[in-house]
C-alpha cells in the first residue's frame, strides 16, 4: 500500500511551526496505530507539538482521529440518560466513588470507565478493588445490564476504546511530552466522546497536588475540553476544583472506599461531600433530571445503589476492608494553627507507603496510605497527632516521613491562612 504521507514531512510541517492539515492528522494516527509511523516518529511529533502547540481545529481534529481508531459504544437504548463525570485527578480525590451511586439513586446511567492510579494521584479501579471480590473487568453486556438495573457501573475502559489514546499515552510518559495542553485534552476527550454518553462533567483540578497547579493552565485545559466536547456533540461543562489540599481525611484505597462509604451513609467529611453533590447537580442538569442528589444520602437510596453496584461486579459491600499491618502518627512539635499542608507532598508519602504505584505493572497495598487529623486552619495542641501513616512494610515508612519533611507547617495561633475556595470556576463554553 503507497501511503499518502511520509511521517518526516509530518514532523517537520509541526517542527517549523506549521498547521497540520485534516489529511495530515487523520493520517499520522491511523498510521501510528497501524505501526507505519514508529515509536520515534510519533515521539518527535509529540515534542513539537508540545513546544508549538496546535490550534483549536487542529486540537479537534486529532481527537476526532484517535477516536476513529477503535469502536464507540451505543448507550441509546438504555431506559435512563447517560452522563458521565472525569476527574483529572488529585489527592483524595475519591469523588467518583459516592458520585455514581448518588447520580444513579436520582435516575441517571452513569457509564464510569475508570483508570489504575499512576505516581502520586491514586486510581479509582485500585481503590474498588480493596473491595473483596470487586472485579474491575466486564464485558459490554454485563456494562449494559448493570446499568440498566442499578444506573451506575465503574470498570475498566476496553482495549477497543481509542487504541491510538492508550498507545500514544504511554509514548508520551517515556518522552516528557505529558504536559502538553492539546494532547492532553485530546487524550482524555477521546476515550470520554467514544464512551457514548448523553452528557459529561469535567472536574479539573488545580493546586499543588494536581496535574495542572496553577489555576489559568487549569482553565486553559478545561475551556480546551468543553469546546472538544460541545464541538463533537457531547454536551460538556466543566468545574475548576481546589487541590492545594487533599480531599477528605483518607489516603489510599480501603481507606478512600470507608471515607466515600461514610458519606453514602449520611456521614463523610464536609469537602467531599459538597464537591460529590455539586457535581451531581450538574451531571443531572446535563441529563434533564429533576431530582435532590441531596435527598439520597438522607434517604439511603444512593447507599442501595451503591450496595447494588458492588454486588453486581463481584465484590461484597459489607465485607472488611483491607488494613495494613504497620502504622505511625506525626504529631506536632509546638502548639499553634496548621497554615500549611502540601497536597502533593502527602500524595508522595502515600505512594511510598504502598498506596500508589511507580509503573503500571507494579503492585498496591490496599490498606497503605494517611489518614489526616488537621487541615489548614485548625488549632493543634504540641503532641497532638497531624496524621497517621499505615504501611504493610514498616521499612516504607522512613521514605514516607522523608516525602513529608517541610509539607505540614504550624504557625502561631491567629495566623491568617489562604486556602482555594472548593469550586473556583465552572466553564460551560
Amino acid at each position: 500500500m503507497l501511503e499518502p504521507f511520509a511521517a518526516v514531512d509530518v514532523i517537520r510541517a509541526k517542527r517549523d511551526r506549521n498547521v497540520l492539515t485534516d489529511p495530515q492528522i487523520d493520517w499520522v494516527i491511523d498510521a501510528y496505530v497501524r505501526g507505519v509511523v514508529a515509536d520515534e516518529q510519533m515521539a518527535a511529533l509529540a515534542m513539537a507539538i508540545f513546544i508549538n502547540g496546535m490550534n483549536e481545529h487542529e486540537t479537534v481534529r486529532w481527537t476526532t482521529a484517535m477516536i476513529d481508531s477503535g469502536e464507540r459504544m451505543d448507550f441509546t437504548h438504555l431506559p435512563r440518560p447517560t452522563v458521565d463525570k472525569h476527574s483529572t485527578g488529585g489527592v483524595g480525590d475519591k469523588i467518583t466513588l459516592p458520585l455514581v451511586p448518588v447520580v444513579a439513586a436520582c435516575g441517571g446511567a452513569v457509564p464510569q470507565l475508570s483508570g489504575r492510579g499512576l505516581g502520586h494521584t491514586g486510581g479509582t479501579l485500585d481503590k474498588l478493588e480493596s473491595i473483596p471480590g470487586w472485579r474491575a473487568l466486564l464485558s459490554n453486556d454485563e456494562m449494559m445490564q448493570i446499568l440498566t438495573e442499578v444506573g451506575g457501573v465503574i470498570c475498566a475502559a476496553g482495549d477497543g476504546l481509542a487504541p491510538a489514546d492508550k498507545k500514544l499515552y504511554a509514548l508520551r510518559d517515556v518522552t516528557a511530552t505529558v504536559e502538553s495542553i492539546p494532547l492532553i485534552a485530546s487524550s482524555i476527550m477521546s476515550k470520554k466522546i467514544a464512551e457514548g454518553a448523553g452528557g459529561l462533567v469535567l472536574d479539573v483540578k488545580t493546586g499543588s497536588g494536581a496535574f495542572m497547579s496553577q489555576p489559568e493552565l487549569a482553565r486553559e485545559l478545561a475551556q480546551t475540553m468543553v469546546r472538544i466536547g460541545n464541538d463533537s456533540g457531547l454536551r460538556t461543562r466543566a468545574l475548576i476544583t481546589a487541590m492545594d489540599v487533599p480531599l477528605g481525611w483518607a489516603i489510599g484505597n480501603a481507606l478512600e472506599v470507608q471515607e466515600s462509604v461514610d458519606v453514602l451513609a449520611g456521614g463523610g467529611p464536609a469537602d467531599v461531600i459538597e464537591l460529590t453533590l455539586t457535581l451531581a447537580r450538574e451531571m443531572l442538569d446535563l441529563a434533564g433530571i429533576d431530582a435532590d442528589p441531596e435527598k439520597t444520602l438522607k434517604d439511603g437510596s444512593a447507599m442501595d445503589c451503591w450496595n447494588r453496584m458492588i454486588r453486581a461486579q463481584g465484590g461484597d459491600p459489607h465485607a472488611a476492608l483491607p488494613k495494613a499491618h504497620e502504622q505511625q502518627e506525626v504529631v506536632a512539635t509546638h502548639s499553634g494553627m496548621v497554615t500549611h499542608m502540601d497536597a502533593l507532598a502527602l500524595g508522595v508519602a502515600a505512594w511510598r507507603l504502598g498506596a500508589g504505584r511507580a509503573r503500571k505493572e507494579d503492585p498496591v497495598s490496599a490498606g497503605a496510605g494517611i489518614t489526616l487529623h488537621v487541615k489548614p486552619g485548625d488549632l493543634i495542641e504540641a503532641g497532638e497527632p497531624i496524621l497517621t501513616m499505615f504501611a504493610d512494610d514498616g521499612a516504607r515508612i522512613p521514605q514516607a516521613l522523608e516525602a513529608l519533611h517541610g509539607a505540614i507547617e504550624v504557625g502561631p495561633a491567629h495566623s491568617t491562612i489562604t486556602r482555594l475556595p472548593l469550586i473556583l470556576e465552572r466553564i460551560t463554553g
